[in-house]
C-alpha cells in the first residue's frame, strides 16, 4: 500500500508516463525525395528553354539547366515575341535589373533590348 504523502508523486508519474505514451504515436515521418543536381555535364548542343520565376533562359544541354536550378519547359532555344531593337547611343543613363543584379545602361531602349528592367532612370 502507498502511504498518502506519496501518493502524488504515483499520480505525477503515471501522467507524465501517458503524456510520452500519445506523444510517441504522434511522430511524423517526412520522407522527400530529392534529386541531386549532375557534376558534370557534356559539352552536346541540344539547347532548352528553362525557367526560373518569370524569366526564361536558353540552355545548350537541359543537364546545365538542371545543374542552374532552373526548370526545363520547352525543347530549343527560348523565343522571343518581338524583333531586335536598334537603339539610338543617346546618353540618358537607366539603372536596371536581372536576377538580383544591377547595372547602369546608355538608355532605357539598350536595357530593354538586353531583356533587364529598368528599375530608375539614373545610374545605379
Amino acid at each position: 500500500m502507498v502511504s498518502s504523502g506519496m501518493q502524488p508523486f504515483l499520480w505525477a508519474g503515471i501522467a507524465a508516463a501517458a503524456c510520452l505514451a500519445m506523444l510517441s504515436a504522434c511522430t511524423v515521418v517526412v520522407e522527400e525525395e530529392l534529386r541531386p543536381a549532375p557534376q558534370f555535364c557534356t559539352r552536346e548542343y541540344d539547347p532548352v528553354c528553362a525557367r526560373a520565376g518569370p524569366d526564361f533562359r536558353t540552355f545548350a544541354n537541359g543537364c546545365l539547366a538542371e545543374r542552374a536550378g532552373l526548370r526545363i519547359v520547352a525543347r530549343g532555344e527560348c523565343r522571343r515575341d518581338e524583333e531586335p531593337r536598334i537603339c539610338t547611343r543617346e546618353y540618358r543613363p537607366v539603372c536596371a535589373t536581372e536576377r538580383g543584379m544591377f547595372r547602369t545602361f546608355g538608355n532605357a531602349c539598350e536595357a530593354g533590348a538586353a531583356g533587364w528592367r529598368i528599375v530608375d532612370n539614373a545610374p545605379c
